[in-house]
């Protein structure tokens, strides 16, 4: 019944690096309510293209594995704490 953060990046994407100790942060800090999935689109190319990921960091945010909320791009960390407590 968490949500569920499925970050989709790569290895040579400079933003994704950026935003991966900001999720790790609060992966450990929202543990009964949240958990962090990382898929690489390198290694994974059918989940990026099932989600249409045309640019990454794309975070996916999902409930019962339902896509509830989707964040494109590198992201502050007061922004994606106040999308996981609005969604939680």
């Amino acid at each position: 019944k968490r949500l569920v953060l499925v970050d989709l990046w790569a290895p040579w994407c400079g933003p994704c690096r950026m935003v991966a100790p900001i999720l790790e942060k609060l992966s450990n800090e929202f543990t009964s309510t949240l958990k962090v999935v990382k898929v690489n689109v390198d290694e994974s190319p059918q989940i990026a293209q099932q989600y249409q990921a045309r640019s990454i960091p794309m975070l996916l945010f999902m409930r019962d594995g339902e896509l509830v909320d989707t964040v494109i791009g590198a992201q502050p960390e007061h922004v994606l704490r106040a999308r996981i407590e609005q969604l939680s």
